[in-house]
């Protein structure tokens, strides 16, 4: 997992905190120190303290953290403690928490979305995908690695995979061609909406085949078509389309490879945590 640059975190308080903390700087006596610590609200997998362990430390706060980012905590743990000036430790509070928040809910509910596949003797992958929060993928997408997830590509420039609006200008066939004359060390991803254009696809030489938007009897019946016409072999299956935790069991069918959830990322709830001043 790559990191964040520290840039690129500071631009998060550089957001919230443009003239500084006015509040505080108005009370709190500037060579004030304190220590402090971060508490998880709830059960599920802590992410994040790495990235706020590194705003604190950048800002001369010293940090103990109490737990690996991906271990499951439950409510009332301390994860992550602190000590120093304590403008530096408010500055950051929001910033940091909305980090871990963020961080920690992705990758709880990609947690659950995994276990209920194993729970069920399912093999498939769960994986995230490009509907995320401007500014914050590279974050999401760790979060869902350290839930057990699948990154999938991060950016256009990861990975081809022609979707419906590509289609809308060139006819399939064409498309795969162009794709495998472009590179020859890349897979081909395309997305297919019914059976005739998953069957096409494959006739093409994609590598991989996304059934988006079927209902799980269709996926099962496209499965059914390709493996008759002998163009399973060697080749990944992904599904995609509102599916979440409520219904991920419907598309836990034999041939499936990869089950790719954009809820994972775009309809995040927070993991809630807090931080608290012990003393001054």
């Amino acid at each position: 997992m790559t990191d964040v640059p520290l840039e690129h975190l500071l631009s998060f308080v550089e957001e919230d905190a443009p003239s500084g903390d006015i509040t505080t700087d108005a009370i709190i006596p500037p060579d004030t120190c304190c220590t402090a610590v971060i508490i998880a609200k709830e059960e599920g997998i802590i992410c994040g303290l790495f990235e706020a362990g590194r705003l604190f430390t950048h800002f001369g706060v010293q940090t103990s953290l109490k737990y690996p980012d991906g271990s499951p905590v439950h409510s009332g743990d301390i994860v992550l403690s602190l000590t120093g000036n304590a403008s530096s430790i408010l500055l950051l509070e929001r910033t940091t928490l909305n980090i871990i928040g963020r961080m920690s809910g992705i990758a709880t509910k990609t947690k659950i979305c995994v276990d209920l596949i194993v729970a069920e003797g399912g093999c498939c992958r769960v994986a995230a995908t490009r509907k995320t929060s401007p500014g914050m993928r590279a974050l999401d997408k760790k979060a869902v690695m350290l839930g057990g997830g699948d990154p999938h590509r991060s950016t256009l420039s990861d990975g081809i995979l022609i979707k419906d609006n590509h289609l809308a200008l060139v006819p399939l066939a064409d498309a795969i061609a162009s794709a495998k004359a472009r590179s020859l060390y890349r897979k081909i991803e395309v997305e297919a909406e019914d059976p005739g254009s998953a069957i096409t696809a494959a006739e093409a030489g994609a590598d991989i085949i996304l059934l988006d938007n079927m209902t799980p009897e269709m996926i099962a019946h496209t499965l059914k078509e390709l493996d008759s016409r002998d163009l399973r072999h060697g080749r990944i299956i992904e599904v995609s389309g509102t599916i979440n935790e409520a219904t991920i069991g419907d598309y836990m069918i034999p041939g499936v490879d990869v089950i790719s959830m954009g809820a994972l990322t775009h309809s995040v709830r927070n993991f809630d945590v807090s931080l608290e001043i012990r003393n001054l």
